[in-house]
């Protein structure tokens, strides 16, 4: 396994990570037993970065990867780092109320991530989007604490801009941002990716695949689960889809020109952008997995990048990547 490092303090990684959100919500039901296998699968391969949210299924991811971890070989489980976001407010039914960045609540979230997980440690510990109401010095002063203390190895940030990204850093060391990178999503080029690389933080990358959007396996005439929350996505919606899916059709001509799959060719793509990068591919099957990984043996060259650039150019994405309710999120779009 090709390995990549999160920042100038961040630890060394495996250059592909497997994000587990699918496994416990979001995209519909998901298959408990294969989702396992799926981990084991990954840490068999050298993967070692499985990242989860504390709200992800109200914490049944984070009890998921405990059992993957626990059913997985001591080599294996050894060797796995987790990154871990918090910060967000659930309902009973699953809505979502909010953000808590305060000092006191941090804490309190990372004892139960801790409880879960089974573990003494959390590798990576982000807020998963900016507290409005707390400022982020204070936020990520209760991360460093926790580092401190040794309950937290690395602190990371989540889809912030680049005016947060630096106040962060002036704090305490981070290692890296995760943000959405794809060939649909680029807004992190202009500002954010540049601060980053100045402050020497790495970015993972989460949506590579645009959420299955330019996997190449989505069609046209797919239905989706009532509890799939692509059918709220303005990318997945009417003429939107259609136009987005037209280039996912120009993409696939690259692709077969060079004998790999679409979602290979994404990914590589993303591989490509630069070594802070470190892609995380949300695979909830082991087939998937296999696909994914298989983009660590491509190679772009210029006149590679340059047709993907012509099928898929900057801001060609039809709709936002989120509805505009959670777009008002994300600080990392102001």
């Amino acid at each position: 396994m090709q390995t990549r490092t999160l920042g100038t303090t961040g630890p060394q990684t495996s250059a592909l990570g497997l994000g587990c959100m699918g496994m416990s919500a979001l995209y519909g039901d998901s298959d408990r037993s294969e989702s396992l296998a799926t981990v084991h699968a990954a840490l068999d391969a050298g993967v070692t970065l499985l990242d989860t949210g504390d709200f992800y299924g109200m914490g049944h991811n984070e009890l998921l990867i405990n059992e993957a971890l626990r059913t997985a070989p001591v080599a294996a489980r050894e060797k796995a780092q987790i990154s871990v976001k918090f910060g967000a407010l659930r309902t009973v039914e699953g809505g979502f109320t909010g953000y808590d960045g305060r000092p006191n609540a941090v804490k309190n979230f990372a004892a139960y991530s801790l409880q879960r997980l089974g573990t003494d440690h959390i590798d990576i510990y982000r807020i998963a989007r900016v507290d409005p109401d707390v400022p982020i010095e204070e936020t990520v002063g209760a991360i460093a604490e926790l580092v401190e203390a040794g309950h937290v190895r690395h602190i990371g940030l989540s889809e912030v801009g680049a005016q947060t990204l630096r106040r962060a850093a002036a704090v305490a060391p981070i290692s890296d941002l995760q943000i959405e990178y794809s060939l649909l999503s680029r807004g992190i080029e202009e500002a954010i990716l540049p601060a980053a690389r100045e402050l020497g933080i790495g970015i993972t990358a989460y949506g590579v695949l645009s959420r299955g959007l330019i996997s190449g396996h989505f069609t046209r005439d797919r239905k989706l689960a009532a509890n799939d929350f692509r059918g709220m996505s303005p990318r997945f919606q009417g003429e939107n889809l259609d136009r987005n899916l037209d280039l996912v059709d120009a993409l696939r001509k690259i692709a077969e020109q060079k004998g790999v799959s679409v979602a290979q060719t994404a990914i590589a793509w993303v591989l490509s952008r630069g070594t802070d990068i470190v892609p995380l591919v949300g695979a909830r099957r082991r087939d998937r997995l296999t696909e994914a990984l298989g983009a660590l043996d491509i190679t772009l060259d210029a006149d590679d990048l340059s047709a993907i650039e012509h099928a898929i150019p900057p801001g060609a994405a039809a709709g936002d990547r989120y509805p505009t309710e959670q777009m008002a999120h994300l600080d990392s779009e102001h």
